[in-house]
């Protein structure tokens, strides 16, 4: 070894260590981050399954309450009905209120259908339609039966009727389609499956009704076929009344308008099953001549067309 070399090896030996002791604090400064970023990934963990937890033990609940006559505090009264039109052009002419959401004890919707729609037509031209309004007559959500669509499911289910709606509600800007399932064994409870989207992914639900159903009973279940909801018939009411909840985790409000539409939809369900049925037998016999109504015309047409 040259003279030279060894009076380079002491200064190359410093700098050995000066490089080793950096990279260990570097190392130890590195690792200790790591920690905290894990803690803090953790913390964040346990914070968001704590509030699904606290989300799933409370519930939103909800009334409907069906009235029997049309002497209620919305239609009744000099020129009612015409400034209930004024307040939104939802209400249309033959716009019938027949029930009222009630949640914490106070009004806060109504629900009503197009009464000259359904019971002064027949044939194709008869159709269920709802509506939801707030206190104030606002619109919130529209249900219209799609009457092709189910006809057509109706005739590939060898005549037991499927009822396919469509749901259209302010606060979404997808649209919701609500249908009874083919798949119905008899004296077995019938579904009405639909999804909603969020965030770009579907979320799938189906309202089942109770095998033991006194007052109209339906339990919400989602895609895990976890019960996330119950609608309650009252079974002692002249008019009708549902107690509806939904769980908290899952209680979106166009799940619950959904929800709110679905139970004024129970008072009609049997007559709109005999109505889609007697349609679709009519028609494969050769006894009416199909025909779609303009508004659920539109309701078909492709988003994309040429405008």
């Amino acid at each position: 070894m040259t003279a030279s070399a060894q009076k380079k090896d002491p200064i190359e030996a410093e700098a050995n260590a000066s490089a080793a002791e950096a990279a260990r604090d570097t190392r130890a400064e590195i690792l200790e981050q790591s920690k905290d970023a894990k803690a803090a990934v953790s913390k964040l963990a346990k914070a968001e399954k704590s509030a699904v937890n606290d989300a799933r033990k409370t519930w939103h609940d909800f009334e409907v309450h069906v009235w029997i006559t049309n002497f209620n505090a919305i239609e009744f009264g000099p020129w009612k009905r015409e400034r209930n039109r004024g307040k939104s052009r939802q209400f249309t002419t033959d716009m019938d209120i027949f029930a009222e959401v009630v949640e914490n004890g106070v009004r806060t919707g109504v629900l009503g259908y197009r009464k000259e729609l359904w019971k002064d037509t027949s044939g194709m031209d008869k159709r269920l339609v709802f509506k939801l309004f707030s206190e104030t007559l606002n619109w919130k959500a529209s249900m219209d039966m799609m009457l092709g669509r189910s006809i057509q499911q109706t005739l590939a289910a060898h005549g037991l009727p499927v009822t396919t709606y469509s749901i259209n509600t302010s606060e979404d800007d997808y649209l919701v389609y609500l249908e009874r399932s083919a798949h119905k064994w008899p004296l077995l409870p019938e579904n009405f499956s639909f999804f909603l989207m969020e965030g770009g992914e579907p979320k799938f639900y189906r309202f089942r009704r109770d095998f033991i159903n006194l007052g109209g009973d339906y339990t919400l279940i989602d895609q895990h076929g976890d019960h996330v909801g119950h609608i309650d018939g009252a079974v002692l009411t002249i008019g009708g009344k549902w107690r509806c909840k939904v769980r908290g985790d899952h209680a979106d409000p166009r799940l619950i308008q959904v929800m709110k539409l679905f139970t004024g939809l129970i008072v009609f369900n049997r007559q709109a099953r005999r109505h889609v049925k007697a349609l679709a037998r009519d028609i494969h016999d050769g006894r009416i001549k199909p025909d779609i109504q303009r508004q659920e015309a539109d309701l078909y047409m492709n988003p994309r067309r040429i405008r």
